[in-house]
């Protein structure tokens, strides 16, 4: 079928070429093709759910009453601030709890010298599937606090770069953290998931300031990053009808946040 769905591609490829050469070269031409502009936006996407209580939480049980664990702590780049990842406690052999980083690629400059590439310059991903909160932690003074204040489903965390990164080889430090998450039962069915509104929050270094980026009655969908003006865009759609849920036919809109001052998101489209 492979072959088959790039000989519909190259028509006019000679197939008196040896098999194994054909099937090289059939694999790296179709591969690259798929994989135009892949890295241009986010597509982190959580495993099919099979039922309404996989990767969900009930929109009315404390935080202090649902079963989980801590499952990571996350070194950032702001000195004795550190993160924990929270994750829902999964039955066995029913539900998996799956989560993901992303700490960036290499790149080489024309001199031939290679660099660390994060997500976004100084900034690093982590993505989970059952991931309820994150606690904040200042190794100063002890006192470990949530991000949110109840159980949510964090579906990506945007947090400073460990490791120092540099924007046209000037060096750029976060001191922020960005957070998209389904954090209240929009559409009333007594849970909170997927099929809940997304939002997208910022926090201050210490975690002490929370504001909502985008409008309340969007539904954040994905984001792209420009980095000739250090902007994040974050495509999202309106709750038009106000039922609570994301629906294709309700109109997509553009927001832009300047990482170098986030606290604010513009309307772009």
């Amino acid at each position: 079928m492979f072959v088959k769905s790039c000989l519909k591609r190259y028509p006019g490829i000679n197939l008196g070429v040896s098999p194994i050469l054909l099937s090289v070269v059939f694999l790296f031409s179709c591969s690259s093709r798929e994989n135009d502009g892949a890295d241009e936006q986010i597509r982190m996407t959580a495993p099919v759910e099979s039922g309404d209580t996989i990767n969900s939480v009930d929109g009315s049980v404390p935080l202090k009453d649902l079963a989980s664990y801590p499952q990571k702590v996350v070194l950032t780049g702001l000195k004795e601030h550190r993160l924990v990842t929270v994750y829902k406690q999964a039955k066995q052999d029913k539900e998996k709890n799956r989560s993901g980083s992303y700490s960036g690629y290499y790149y080489y400059d024309e001199n031939g010298y290679d660099y660390v590439q994060h997500f976004m310059p100084g900034i690093d991903l982590i993505y989970g599937y059952n991931l309820i909160n994150i606690a904040y932690s200042d190794l100063k003074n002890e006192q470990p606090t949530f991000l949110f204040n109840h159980p949510v489903l964090v579906k990506s965390l945007y947090y400073p770069s460990f490791v120092q990164d540099s924007i046209d080889k000037k060096p750029v430090t976060r001191d922020y953290y960005l957070v998209s998450v389904y954090d209240e039962d929009t559409n009333a069915d007594t849970l909170i998931n997927k099929r809940d509104l997304r939002r997208f929050y910022h926090f201050n270094a210490s975690c002490t300031s929370k504001t909502r980026l985008i409008p309340a009655d969007y539904s954040v969908v994905r984001s792209q990053y420009d980095k000739g003006n250090d902007v994040m865009y974050v495509f999202a759609r309106h709750d038009a009808n106000s039922n609570g849920k994301s629906e294709p036919t309700e109109p997509l809109h553009i927001f832009w946040i300047d990482l170098r001052s986030p606290a604010t998101a513009k309307r772009l489209y």
